[in-house]
């Protein structure tokens, strides 16, 4: 059995610019020195979702490289409250339609879920759970290109056709 380690990626950076690190659970890639396969998706770490394949360390500002998607969507949900309520009723929901629950802490839950469930069909449960708890939101962590945050990715063109 491969060992699972925590790889420190960079999440973002300060105002005064120092580097905000996130413990992100991945296994090392036979056969590779620098290649490891994510195990959770990140909270706040863009980009990445559970079973995405990825380079480690790069000499960049990211200090990492994405080299294969896993075909994941990665689904964060943030609240100003905790979680526990919110987890009852939202986990199972996504996995009534194949998400999991790759990450709980007070105030977040993280979801992998593959993309060819459908965009909307995942929409559909989140924003119908989330009604009831209005100082949550969601997000996608690996859909919109994290300098801008509206620009869709469009890495599932290749894995789901028309999703």
């Amino acid at each position: 059995m491969t060992d699972v380690i925590n790889l420190p990626l960079i999440a973002g950076y300060t105002p005064q610019g120092d580097a905000m690190v996130e413990q992100v659970p991945a296994v090392a890639v036979e056969g590779s020195r620098d290649h490891y396969r994510v195990q959770h998706s990140p909270a706040f770490v863009r980009g990445l979702a559970t079973g995405d394949k990825i380079r480690y360390p790069v000499d960049d500002e990211a200090g990492w490289e994405l080299i294969e998607h896993s075909g994941n969507l990665c689904v964060r949900v943030f609240s100003k409250h905790n979680t526990d309520e919110l987890d009852a009723l939202l986990t199972p929901e996504m996995e009534l339609i194949d998400g999991q629950l790759d990450l709980k802490t007070p105030r977040a839950l993280v979801y992998a879920i593959h993309v060819s469930i459908g965009f909307q069909k995942i929409e559909d449960v989140l924003n119908k759970v989330l009604t009831r708890f209005p100082e949550s939101v969601w997000y996608y962590g690996n859909v919109y290109d994290p300098e801008d945050g509206v620009t869709p990715l469009n890495w599932w063109l290749d894995i789901a056709g028309s999703v």
